[in-house]
């Protein structure tokens, strides 16, 4: 029978080992996520228990299954418009404000999950366009670490209870299409506007290029101290100047970097570039 239970040592292990990955801390009390994030995986790659399994992640030999249960260990819960105020500032502030350059605006999704947060960037841009018909054009680059979600952001299909997260009747009306099996689809023009890319967070983003908004919300909660600083920083030479930073309402760049001027909005906090 497979064991589901894991020793204090395992757990450590894992915990260093998904920290170097990835840049994201466990901590002390999340034994349980262990558990019900990587049983799956225990049959899928035929192994007899979750301690094999994690000695295997360990050692090294079995890329494959260190590459899936850094992917099992990343997938986030997301929603559409989460928080609502990030759609609304970048549709009334920023999109205008970067329209004064008369240049195409470059926006980045920086943790794009299943794909709800860059389908709703898309969606507020074309919403703002029918408001603002000289809007130079936009694009979204939408990055996340799981391959996993990647493949299914680029499907861009989503079931009633997904949709049924923050998405309003108009929209989907707006922005979707029925399948042939009972799901919904993003419209291609909403699909063509986003870009989905690989990207490790701790690893470098020159390859990226240069952005005039970064959404990176919710994602350094997860982070230490140390890796938080160094990915604000590095987002920092990421944007153009006089570029936007956006975060988690819960998250502050305190004590990580001075890169940015906090700027108050009504509602909301974003940051500026200096």
């Amino acid at each position: 029978m497979t064991a589901i239970t894991i020793s204090d040592q395992e757990y450590r292990d894992f915990s260093r080992f998904l920290e170097s990955q990835c840049g994201i801390v466990l901590g002390d009390s999340k034994q349980y996520l262990v558990r019900s994030r990587l049983s799956p995986l225990v049959a899928k790659f035929g192994l007899s228990s979750l301690s094999e399994l994690l000695r295997e992640v360990a050692t090294g030999r079995m890329r494959d299954l260190r590459v899936a249960a850094v992917d099992a260990m990343t997938t986030n819960e997301t929603l559409w418009f989460r928080d609502g105020y990030p759609f609304t500032l970048l549709s009334d502030k920023l999109l205008p404000e970067m329209a004064a350059n008369k240049r195409p605006i470059k926006i980045w999704s920086a943790a794009s999950s299943s794909g709800q947060e860059p389908y709703s960037m898309a969606m507020t841009v074309l919403e703002t366009q029918l408001k603002r018909p000289g809007l130079p054009s936009v694009s979204i680059t939408a990055t996340d670490i799981s391959n996993t979600m990647l493949d299914m952001c680029r499907v861009g299909e989503y079931d009633n209870l997904a949709l049924g997260r923050g998405l309003s009747p108009e929209r989907r009306r707006a922005f979707f299409e029925p399948t042939t099996d009972g799901k919904m689809k993003i419209k291609d023009n909403v699909k063509r506007m986003v870009n989905f890319r690989t990207q490790n967070l701790m690893d470098s983003y020159a390859l990226l290029g240069k952005f005039d908004i970064i959404f990176c919300r919710n994602v350094l909660i997860y982070f230490s101290p140390e890796m938080k600083a160094k990915v604000l920083n590095q987002m920092a030479r990421s944007l153009n100047p006089g570029g936007y930073l956006l975060l988690g309402a819960s998250e502050s760049l305190t004590g990580l970097t001075d890169h940015f001027e906090m700027v108050r909005c009504n509602p909301g906090i974003i940051y500026k570039l200096k």
